[in-house]
């Protein structure tokens, strides 16, 4: 069991680790034409379908699905598997197929409801209704892949699945290289480039299929009861997911009022954000849902308690530094990966207050991460969604009371007022997490908390102030060439970890006892 989910784990982890290197090149590469209204308007025509597949299709879905299938092939003979493969397939084709008909023929509409803030400028609104007309059938090609997906880890074929995302990438990285710079408007072929990469990732997953005699034969299902099942499943997940949807979209919808390169200063960072989350936080989730979810079956309190802690202290010793070296080399970091061709030294000022701002929220984000599965694993879904749903109201009040005063007195940079609130909301999340495990005597904390806290904080405090000390802006990086920028940046983020490792081993600090807990659990199971 210990060798499986290792493996599986280093297999879904290193495609991650892929597909995350290969983003932040397929950004570096859509900053070359610059920030302006096209920019704009084809981030928001891609985050229309994004919001939709999060919401219907990869979370919801999955946890519905992958359960009611396990389930099939666990009890019945494979001709029954096939038959609600055939129907789950036919009815998510015919439901989300009639979705994306009436998004493509209401685009204006759509847009409307996503980014009412653009009708100000009516060549921006008619260019993303143009572009979503192409990235929204990215929702019905997602949703095929999801359930692909879930049919393949289901059967223990993890490869294909998380390679998939890598195509997307691969994709929109040549349609930006080859095709956009011959267009007048070079982002609408982008939006081409998304729908063609949903369709290639798609099709690549379909020999896997075949190689488990699991290719689907599309058939309408609605009254089957495996699909009636999972539809009923579906929905608790459904309502948790749309939380941070709606928060995403209330950001988005705020966004378009404000000036033009908003939208896509906040995308830049936050995907600089989303790169130690993608590969930290949500691989140390992964891997503590099973163990955490084994601990409590065996009615082991205590065990549950001690993973749980053990994976917070981690959370801190990765969360804490990533948020300082990323707070303090905001400006390098957007100069070495961005500020090439269009992209101007405002574009990197601007994008860099609002990775400051989300970067202060990154620790939370890795703490939701970790608590939220200590109430999965005790079958608790109920508790993370109200909590998720305070914190979105949270969300939404700072937004307001942060951006509004800002623009009404004309002061620069009132997009990172949406970072700055959606960072706080995410520390009330967590905060609301941790008082209630605690509330509910689930997790105790183990000895030696204030002397690690103390430990950190010296660390934190010799990284912190060898970067302030060393690290140029980003108008002196900007005079160099790319390789001498990315030799200097490279050389400080180097020495910012080096200072930070040093210092936590002179304090007394062993990185590996911290992981003995889910090591030791996961050596008994």
């Amino acid at each position: 069991m210990r060798t499986a989910l290792v493996k599986s784990t280093a297999v879904v982890g290193s495609m991650t680790l892929i597909s995350r290197v290969l983003g932040l090149v397929r950004d570096m590469v859509f900053a070359r034409f610059g920030v302006d209204a096209g920019m704009d308007a084809f981030f928001v025509a891609f985050k229309i379908p994004n919001f939709m597949r999060r919401l219907f299709a990869e979370g919801a879905f999955s946890q519905a699905f992958v359960p009611v299938l396990s389930e099939y092939k666990t009890q019945r003979d494979h001709a029954e598997v096939q038959a609600l493969v055939n129907r789950v397939a036919g009815t998510v084709f015919g439901l989300l197929g009639l979705l994306v008909l009436v998004g493509v023929l209401a685009s204006p509409l759509v847009v409307l409801l996503f980014a009412p803030g653009f009708l100000a400028d009516p060549v921006k609104f008619d260019l993303t209704a143009y572009m979503l007309r192409f990235t929204f059938p990215y929702l019905l090609f997602m949703a095929l892949v999801a359930f692909a997906a879930g049919v393949l880890n289901s059967y223990g074929r993890f490869a294909a699945a998380a390679f998939t995302p890598v195509w997307l990438n691969v994709v929109l990285i040549g349609v930006a290289l080859m095709l956009a710079p011959r267009l007048d408007e070079p982002m609408v072929a982008l939006s081409w480039g998304v729908l063609a990469a949903g369709f290639v990732q798609l099709l690549f997953l379909l020999p896997a299929l075949a190689s488990i005699r699991l290719l689907p034969r599309p058939r309408w299902g609605l009254r089957d009861p495996g699909v009636r099942k999972i539809l009923k499943l579906m929905v608790p997940g459904i309502i948790g997911s749309s939380v941070s949807q709606i928060n995403l979209l209330f950001d988005t919808l705020l966004a378009s009022f404000l000036i033009t390169g908003s939208v896509s200063w906040l995308y830049y960072a936050d995907r600089l954000v989303e790169f130690p989350l993608g590969i930290f936080g949500i691989a140390l989730a992964t891997v503590i849902l099973p163990v955490l979810s084994r601990a409590h079956a065996s009615g082991s309190t205590r065990e549950f308690s001690h993973i749980l802690d053990g994976s917070l202290r981690w959370v801190l010793l990765i969360g804490l530094p990533a948020t300082v070296g990323l707070m303090l080399m905001a400006g390098p970091i957007i100069s070495l990966l961005f500020q090439y061709g269009d992209f101007s030294e405002l574009d990197v000022n601007m994008a860099g207050l609002a990775l400051v701002a989300y970067s202060f929220g990154l620790p939370a984000f890795m703490l939701v991460r970790v608590l939220a599965p200590a109430f999965y694993s005790r079958q608790d879904t109920r508790t993370p969604v109200k909590i998720a749903i305070r914190s979105m109201i949270a969300n939404m009040v700072m937004n307001v009371l942060f951006v509004v005063p800002m623009v009404l007195l004309g002061i620069p940079g009132a997009h990172a007022g949406l970072a700055l609130a959606t960072a706080l909301a995410s520390y009330i999340n967590a905060g609301l997490l941790f008082r209630m495990l605690r509330k509910e005597q689930v997790y105790q904390p183990d000895a030696g908390w204030v002397r690690l806290a103390a430990q950190i904080l010296f660390a934190l405090m010799v990284m912190g102030a060898l970067l302030w000390w060393g690290v140029p802006d980003a108008g002196k990086l900007a005079s160099l060439s790319p390789w001498q920028r990315a030799g200097e940046v490279g050389m400080w983020i180097a020495f910012g970890m080096a200072s930070y490792l040093l210092a936590l081993r002179l304090s007394g600090v062993r990185l590996a006892i911290l992981w003995a807990p889910v090591r030791d659990s996961a050596d008994d199971s």
